[in-house]
């Protein structure tokens, strides 16, 4: 998943059963999952070009109405069921485990991972508001997603039990996604590092130490801020390099970028061009990009990203509720491949996460993302 701070972060309103609340409990608790060892399945080899998703999916009414670890536990099923039906070759899990109805606007892609970190307080006032908006790291977030009041550590921070039970009902080959630890250490407000470097790489830190032994044939790291921010490119890397070589041997290593996603709006500016020094100083297997929503020049940036690593490109829109014809999905890959050269091209998948959207459209994407591959390949 991959979307950006809203511009306010004021918490909703509660109803009295709290899916977040629910849903850590579900990676404790849950027997089912707990008592079930799956093997790692392995990435298919063909064809050429594979479909991906990037993360989230639409929390269910259901599930959102009545949360329980059951039913965390059955949504996740029928979100991997829905992806495979649809001819996904590596789905996600939907990301539904991180859903808190207290931060519902950015689907967990924070809070999930900071809450968790020892020495990090969720206490939150006037005067801690008002130090992070003159401190300003993201100026369409009014609060930051905590304080930073010590040494960072794992706390309570269990990534493994969230990809076990994922692991347990994928039924095949999937993705994991956390967020990465440059995004993350923008949130916070420190008042312990007093360096945003010393911050970012302890955050790095608690991260890989979550890495090793995950259940997934995919681990996907997502960024969603460096592409506004690229001046730190090489702190940026620095911190994901350090998660990505934690990720277990024979594991795929992937990393989404895109320029922000909330309200359908793009909350980033910059260009791929800017990115390109950044981008290939990455220890990752192949890259996940947000290309449909961008202007086509942007192709042109991808000419230059080294050959070693695959390039992942975005033939769905996710900022609009159109749904895309095969043909249109074909031309998008074509496109790339003429700048690029053929065979460039190995992942084809969403621009961003599907959780803004309507079930319904999200679910007609995902068929077109398959159909129109299998146009641009002629199957």
């Amino acid at each position: 998943m991959c979307e950006s701070c809203p511009p306010v972060n004021h918490p909703v309103n509660a109803p009295a059963a709290k899916p977040g609340r629910a849903v850590a409990a579900a990676a404790a608790r849950a027997p089912s999952v707990k008592s079930a060892k799956p093997a790692v399945a392995g990435i298919p080899k063909s064809p050429r070009i594979l479909t991906t998703t990037v993360g989230s999916y639409p929390v269910p009414d259901w599930l959102a109405a009545l949360p329980s670890e059951q039913g965390v536990i059955d949504a996740t099923r029928v979100v991997f069921d829905l992806q495979r039906q649809a001819g996904i070759d590596l789905p996600t899990d939907g990301e539904l485990y991180r859903f808190d109805v207290n931060h519902p606007d950015t689907n967990g892609m924070i809070e999930y991972f900071i809450r968790p970190m020892a020495n990090i307080s969720s206490v939150v006032g006037r005067s801690i508001t008002e130090e992070f908006a003159r401190h300003s790291p993201m100026s369409f977030r009014r609060k930051p997603a905590g304080v930073v009041t010590g040494p960072l550590g794992e706390g309570s921070l269990n990534l493994l039990a969230d990809c076990q039970r994922a692991a347990a009902v994928a039924g095949g080959p999937f993705k994991f996604t956390v967020t990465s630890p440059y995004m993350l250490s923008r949130t916070l407000l420190d008042h312990h590092y007093r360096n945003f470097a010393d911050l970012t790489i302890a955050v790095a830190d608690v991260i890989a130490t979550q890495m090793p032994g995950l259940p997934a044939a995919c681990v996907q790291v997502d960024e969603a801020n460096i592409p506004g921010n690229p001046a730190d490119g090489p702190l940026a890397a620095e911190a994901m390099n350090r998660v990505l070589d934690a990720i277990s041997p024979g594991t795929e290593r992937a990393v989404h970028f895109c320029f922000g996603n909330y309200g359908g709006q793009t909350i980033q500016a910059g260009r791929w061009s800017k990115l390109l020094k950044f981008l290939n100083a990455l220890h990752c297997d192949h890259l996940v990009l947000e290309l449909a929503h961008r202007p086509a020049a942007d192709i042109d940036a991808l000419k230059q990203i080294d050959k070693k690593i695959s390039l992942g490109i975005g033939v769905v829109d996710i900022k609009v509720n159109h749904i895309e014809t095969p043909d249109e999905i074909a031309s998008r890959i074509a496109a790339v491949e003429k700048k690029t050269g053929p065979g460039r091209v190995k992942w084809v998948h969403p621009d961003c996460g599907f959780w803004m959207l309507k079930r319904s459209v999200a679910d007609r994407k995902m068929e077109a993302l398959v159909r129109g591959r299998d146009k641009y390949l002629g199957r």
